[in-house]
């Protein structure tokens, strides 16, 4: 099943998350309304909340639940944004200019925040202590994942290992929580909600190894921000990790001062470095696998529709160019 077909499968659930998002949106604080209208409006691929619907439904679930859910998983996933935008000093995202470049930090901080607690606000509604605790803990391990991540900044010395460990809390684990929450609100068992959270973790780790494949591979037209970001940043990513492995003496000394330093002064450079040394290939081949773990632990849900647009979904992962 193609993308096309997936959001189409979706597309009545999702308007209905849409709904509700600018629904719970509304502040009586004006700053609140138009910063988080901004980002939330911006054209992001909704990928989380999709999953989430898709799963419960997948799951068999008749009620309505899942549309809240999903519309939690979405702001909590637009709240990340909004930090991250900040700590990384980010001018561009989804194509246009990022929140904090036209409100400033101080005011996506906070906005940031205010999604945060009004998706709690949110989760008190379905009253359900087992959704809480994986929710709790799920926004508990990507602030882990950003600290990490900060540590690992401008440190060529960083693993493979240390990477992956970024990324599962960082990303994967949102990834995990809305598709492990579609079996839990649905009362299935203990083994589809591990087979459901399973796919959601690989599903997120494909993702993410394909984000910072893109980040050295498509333009900025394509992904929606700045080509070299991470390079600027001073982010070691698995692209840098594999090519300082592989590079020659002069290309591993070229790469260790891009990441300590930033900036993209070296950026051509690091590009030829990492498409010489096979990097890409590697990164796309190690997020071919994540997917394919995915598709794997879809395997144990029931035939249906929704059970082959989250096969689809996995493919997509590892298959676009933005």
């Amino acid at each position: 099943m193609n993308i096309q077909d997936v959001r189409a499968l979706a597309a009545d659930d999702m308007q209905a998350v849409d709904q509700l998002i600018q629904r719970e949106l509304h502040s009586d604080v004006a700053l609140v309304n138009q910063l988080g209208a901004y980002i939330i409006n911006s054209g992001g691929k909704r990928l989380r909340p999709v999953i989430t619907v898709l799963a419960a439904r997948a799951c068999g679930h008749a009620g309505g639940q899942h549309i809240t859910l999903a519309a939690i998983i979405e702001f909590i996933h637009t709240a990340t944004l909004l930090h991250d935008d900040v700590v990384d000093a980010s001018t561009m995202r989804r194509g246009r200019e990022t929140a904090n470049a036209v409100w400033g930090n101080e005011a996506s901080v906070l906005v940031g925040d205010f999604l945060y607690s009004r998706a709690f606000q949110m989760m008190v509604g379905i009253d359900s202590m087992a959704v809480m605790r994986i929710l709790a803990d799920t926004t508990n391990r990507i602030a882990e994942g950003e600290v990490m991540q900060l540590l690992n900044c401008h440190d060529p010395d960083t693993t493979e290992e240390r990477y992956f460990e970024v990324i599962h809390c960082k990303t994967a684990k949102l990834f995990e929580a809305a598709a492990r929450l579609g079996a839990v609100i649905s009362n299935r068992s203990g083994e589809t909600e591990a087979a459901l959270a399973s796919y959601g973790l690989h599903l997120g780790t494909a993702f993410q190894l394909v984000d910072d494949l893109l980040d050295y591979s498509a333009s900025s037209a394509e992904i929606g921000k700045n080509v070299g970001d991470d390079l600027a940043e001073g982010k070691p990513t698995l692209p840098l990790i594999y090519a300082l492995r592989h590079g020659n003496a002069d290309e591993v000394r070229v790469i260790r001062e891009a990441i300590e330093s930033g900036g993209r002064e070296h950026i051509e450079v690091v590009t030829r470095t990492i498409e010489r040394t096979g990097a890409l290939a590697y990164t796309a081949r190690l997020a071919r696998q994540e997917a394919d773990k995915a598709i794997a632990a879809a395997q144990f849900l029931p035939s249906s529709p929704f059970k082959d647009a989250l096969v689809g979904l996995a493919d997509y992962s590892v298959d676009r160019s933005f």
